[in-house]
């Protein structure tokens, strides 16, 4: 592909990413996956644009005052002193030649430089200025460097399948197909990807001995501590990142539930799950609020993972154009959707048993402010502080000395993460 194609393809993508609310890495490799002649050099140079500018459109847009894709493009190959005319020509499958006003746009960048310091706070993090009026009370004086964490790549982590191997025998399997790794600071079984690979044609990937799964994602599971002979249940089970990784804690034993609203989501989790050597989970498909299986498992599970749905506030790293569809009134509803979970989980759990609440997001109302509110409707259940928990489940210091575990890409090089340890009274 020349140049000029692959910013055209660029362009194509983010205006498809404008229109979709799938995640952008969903509408890329759609869009790859379409066009089999774009080769493995093209394929980084235009997602590596797509990124850029995703992760600089505040800016972009600041500087260009024009917020549509083609302009971020041209504002961000101008910052980068690219020759734009030899791009835009028109020809084949290049960009359509300059208009009037992309004329103008690039005269009056001529003399600007990106690192420009008037920019409001808002615009400097990324961040809709609602939400950043939001995190900046949050962060306090840290508010700027968090928000830039989120707008860094991210690492490429994996969990280690113990069903199979130790970190050891995972690192010897993956440098025979000349992948290189190291151990994650934080999780006892991550190891973290020194570079780009196609991982899914390994034979660490397809013989189960690792699984993708954010270094934060993994903490959170081994907080639930879970064992062979104890009930657990991944309430909001998804695509089973968890499940797999609670299977191996318990060492395949059971039972473990999986359970999820999406019933397609529950069924595609069965390749993962045969490929991983796990044979423990029954999935099971909620119908609704008045779904039986509620009574049918009322007070029997001494261990609840509720990893509800959220704003993906943590995963901006990896999904950058989602904080700018997120909404106030659908952050409303999540947190009201959250509440009915964690009704129904408690509801699960064992007299003595654990219910762990988890998000991945950055929102107090979506954590801290969660489990005041259940604690003040559910007196039956106290907080189990996160560093006494982490002693005993992982064997290693805990990243915090407060109750509860949040991770963030700038202190813990993980995407945003908060969970809560919550144990029933017991008789």
């Amino acid at each position: 592909m020349t140049p000029g194609a692959r910013v055209a393809a660029a362009i194509e993508i983010l205006e498809k990413v404008e229109r979709s609310n799938s995640p952008a890495d969903d509408v890329v490799s759609s869009y790859i996956r379409g066009r089999r002649y774009i080769g493995s050099k093209d394929r980084r140079a235009i997602t590596g644009r797509v990124y850029d500018v995703l992760r600089k459109q505040a800016r972009l847009d600041w500087h260009s005052n024009s917020p549509v894709p083609r302009s971020r493009v041209i504002a961000d190959l101008a910052f980068a002193g690219e020759d734009i005319g030899k791009m835009f020509t028109g020809d084949g499958y290049s960009p359509a030649v300059l208009n009037d006003e992309e004329t103008a746009l690039l005269d009056t960048l001529t003399d600007k430089s990106f690192a420009d310091a008037d920019y409001p706070n808002a615009i400097k993090a990324e961040l809709p200025e609602w939400i950043a009026d939001i995190l900046s009370a949050q962060w306090g004086a840290r508010f700027l460097e968090e928000a830039d964490a989120f707008n860094q790549p991210a690492s490429l982590d994996l969990r280690v399948n113990t069903l199979k191997g130790d970190c050891a025998r995972a690192l010897q399997v993956l440098q025979k197909d000349k992948i290189e790794a190291e151990p994650t600071a934080l999780s006892p079984i991550g190891l973290r990807l020194k570079g780009r690979v196609n991982l899914q044609a390994s034979t660490a990937f397809k013989g189960g001995f690792i699984e993708i799964q954010d270094e934060g994602s993994q903490l959170i599971a081994l907080l639930v501590d879970t064992k062979a002979d104890m009930k657990t249940i991944d309430f909001c089970a998804g695509g089973g990142g968890k499940t797999l990784a609670l299977g191996a804690q318990m060492k395949d034993g059971g039972p473990l539930i999986a359970c999820d609203l999406d019933k397609e989501r529950l069924k595609r989790m069965k390749g993962r799950l045969r490929r991983g050597g796990v044979s423990n989970v029954t999935r099971h498909p909620i119908t609704g609020a008045d779904d039986p299986w509620f009574a049918e498992n009322a007070q029997t599970a001494e261990r609840v993972l509720a990893d509800v749905p959220c704003s993906g506030s943590g995963a901006w790293r990896r999904a950058p154009a989602q904080k700018w569809r997120l909404t106030p009134e659908r952050l409303e509803e999540l947190v009201g959707a959250q509440r009915d979970i964690m009704n129904q989980a408690a509801e699960l759990v064992i007299p003595g048993g654990r219910l762990i609440y988890a998000t991945c997001s950055v929102f107090p109302s979506e954590n801290e402010d969660q489990i005041a509110w259940f604690l003040e409707n559910h007196p039956e259940f106290k907080v189990l502080p996160v560093p006494e928990v982490w002693q005993n489940a992982i064997g290693t210091d805990s990243p915090t000395d407060t109750a509860f575990l949040s991770l963030t890409p700038a202190r813990h090089g993980t995407d945003g993460f908060f969970a809560a340890v919550l144990e029933k009274a017991a008789p």
